[in-house]
């Protein structure tokens, strides 16, 4: 019994054959080239999910069902992208569309809800039953699993937690609000940052690091200038932790997960971010007394999360109460 998985994504498609155990068994990805017209994009999908269970030697009669996560809002019973502003969808019915080359049950999701998921089942938060998953890339994305369930809300369009204001009347988020805590913790925000530090400190190793080219300033540039030393680049660094600090706190108020698990580009940061985050959450959570407290973790599945998490939505309940019961060999 096999499932697919299918992550979609602004800039590649990524779709892995999934077993029972939730292990990857065979996985492959391509260009999104999301400028063209949807039918073609999931055509190529559905082609993608093919080529796949053929290289793994699989039959699609012992596939179970796809599942497909997406940025955006979906429509849960029909299957339909209601919106995603990524890739110019709206109303696309993803389940049809792959039905016309694939016959079988498609499930849809968006996302962060996908990598909340797998990670919640299977990875960092695996055997707790109230976890937060947050991304850290060129936005925020996030999920929460409660009582080992994705939480979004009576409209399937909730938690999404990086739109949340955290400087009121701040800086401009690409959503139209001011302030959100994507335009200030997202690795992106780290760059425009350090960019802006950069240009005021010209003798600073922001732009030694990058041969004077501000342009190539990443986020990982900031973190390992801080770390040779760098007061720029240090003051740069303490500061995003603080805005990133600021959403954690506010997402532990709120939730109380068990686990709450960070992703993305910045989490290869590793220790070091998980420490500096842990020292001003302590000071600031409203939850200071002798209670049990919420862990910081990296996330663990990597960029499998969003295949296995795809894939995951088609488990049964059962199913899924199985995987947090016992350990899970995870595909490397």
């Amino acid at each position: 019994m096999y499932y697919l998985g299918i992550d979609l994504g602004g800039t590649n498609i990524a779709a892995g054959l999934v077993d029972i155990n939730g292990k990857i068994i065979h996985k492959g990805s391509i260009p999104t080239e999301k400028d063209r017209k949807h039918q073609e994009i999931l055509r190529d999908m559905a082609m993608l999910a093919r080529r796949i269970t053929e290289d793994a030697g699989v039959s699609l009669k012992t596939i179970e069902c796809i599942g497909v996560g997406s940025p955006g809002t979906p429509d849960l019973e029909n299957g339909i992208l209601i919106y995603n502003n990524n890739l110019g969808f709206r109303n696309v019915p993803i389940r049809a569309e792959l039905q016309k080359y694939l016959p079988l049950p498609v499930y849809l999701d968006n996302d962060a809800n996908c990598a909340a998921l797998a990670e919640g089942l299977i990875g960092a938060a695996e055997g707790v039953e109230h976890s937060v998953t947050i991304t850290l890339g060129t936005g925020i994305g996030s999920g929460v699993i409660i009582n080992h369930k994705i939480y979004s809300g009576f409209n399937n369009a909730g938690v999404e937690l990086g739109h949340m204001v955290t400087v009121a009347g701040g800086n401009l988020c690409t959503c139209g609000r001011k302030g959100c805590w994507e335009a200030y913790a997202s690795a992106t925000a780290l760059i425009k940052q350090a960019q802006a530090a950069a240009l005021e400190n010209q003798d600073s190793l922001l732009l030694q690091l990058v041969n004077g080219d501000i342009k190539k300033i990443t986020a990982k540039t900031s973190f390992d200038a801080a770390k040779q030393g760098d007061q720029v680049a240090k003051g740069v660094v303490q500061q995003y932790l603080r805005y990133l600090a600021d959403g954690f706190c506010n997402i532990i108020n709120i939730f109380q997960p068990e686990v709450l698990v960070i992703g993305g580009g910045i989490s290869k940061q590793g220790d070091y971010l998980i420490t500096s985050l842990q020292k001003i959450i302590e000071q600031e959570i409203y939850s200071r007394e002798e209670i049990p407290a919420t862990k910081l973790r990296l996330a663990s599945l990597d960029n499998d999360a969003g295949i296995v998490g795809a894939a995951l939505l088609g488990f049964t309940s059962e199913q899924r109460s199985a995987l947090t019961i016992k350990k899970i060999p995870r595909n490397s």
